[in-house]
């Protein structure tokens, strides 16, 4: 039995037991609500296609499911080039067909979800699948500059295709139960590995980034960056006084977190809550076409990101993000 035939009985094995256990809203090619994932490298695209591919009887997720994969990364990323092939694999035992191009992948697919996990390539992927008309969530980073990523939220309005980028620590738990208008500042932490192709916060520590902005909003003016060799400190200013910090690790556990001062009281955010907040909002993302991050924040936090990393180019220099451009 050659490769592609042993391929096509497993897959549609694993379709038929799906269909057995999920009956009318089984997960198949056909059924409708289709989501295609564009990158292999990640981490997400695994975790996300067994919880939205589980839990097909679940409300919040509206029977999406994912069908189809297209591998490409950025093998030149260590990381990357061990994970695609790995991936790949684990992605085809769970009955997804793995495509060897992204116009194959958007044929099949109604929306897609850009795991890539090499900011860099968004904003060419980002501008395929908005052309085909296609809406999409756009993992972490949404790219690796500012300027990136107000070109793809320029491809949106062009293509009329709507977008939306977000990390799962916004919905840490706690966070969303704030009334931001009564955040008087906060204190964040958050692993924060580098990788030499990205500015240092869009690698990892744009979980800890998300929390601050969500938290605080978009309008800060300046960040000012203390750097050693296994901790950074992000302190960042907004435009009424309030202060936020973020305290970015790669020494010690690796745990997210903070404190978040009110007018009244202060708060300690709780555990990490997985991916499933996240899918919710994407899946509403899917069916409204409205992003639940405003673009205005979005970008805010990549100009925090260019800022950051030029204050530390500067050795801790204040640096002011309407400077970014």
């Amino acid at each position: 039995m050659d490769t592609s035939r042993r391929r096509f009985v497993r897959s549609t094995g694993i379709l038929g037991l799906a269909s057995m256990m999920y009956g009318s809203r089984a997960f198949s090619l056909n059924s409708g609500k289709r989501i295609g994932i564009v990158g292999l490298d990640s981490s997400h695209s695994i975790a996300f296609t067994k919880e939205l591919n589980a839990n097909l009887s679940n409300d919040n997720y509206r029977a999406y499911h994912v069908v189809a994969a297209y591998p490409f990364g950025n093998p030149d990323i260590p990381l990357n080039g061990k994970r695609i092939p790995v991936l790949t694999t684990e992605i085809e035992k769970l009955g997804v067909k793995v495509v060897q191009s992204l116009s194959e992948l958007l044929r099949l697919v109604d929306v897609v979800l850009l795991e890539t996990n090499d900011g860099n390539l968004h904003l060419k992927q980002a501008e395929i699948i908005m052309k085909a008309g296609k809406p999409v969530f756009i993992d972490k980073p949404v790219a690796n500059s500012y300027n990136d990523a107000l070109s793809i939220f320029s491809l949106s309005d062009r293509y009329k295709v709507p977008v939306f980028s977000s990390s799962s620590l916004r919905y840490i738990q706690g966070l969303q139960d704030i009334d931001k208008k009564t955040v008087l500042g906060a204190d964040i932490f958050s692993p924060a590995h580098v990788e030499p192709s990205h500015k240092d916060l869009y690698w990892y520590g744009i979980h800890g980034v998300e929390m601050l902005f969500a938290l605080l909003g978009s309008d800060c003016i300046s960040v000012q960056t203390t750097h050693t060799d296994d901790f950074d400190v992000y302190v960042g200013k907004w435009s009424d006084g309030r202060i936020g910090t973020l305290r970015g690790t790669r020494k010690g556990a690796d745990e997210f977190g903070g404190t978040v001062f009110t007018d009244t009281s202060t708060i300690k955010l709780g555990a990490y809550q997985g991916y499933a907040p996240l899918l919710k909002e994407i899946v509403a993302f899917f069916d409204s076409g409205k992003s639940p991050v405003q673009r205005e924040e979005t970008l805010a936090i990549c100009k925090f990101i260019d800022a950051a990393f030029e204050s530390k180019q500067k050795n801790g220099e204040r640096v002011l993000l309407k400077g970014i451009q």
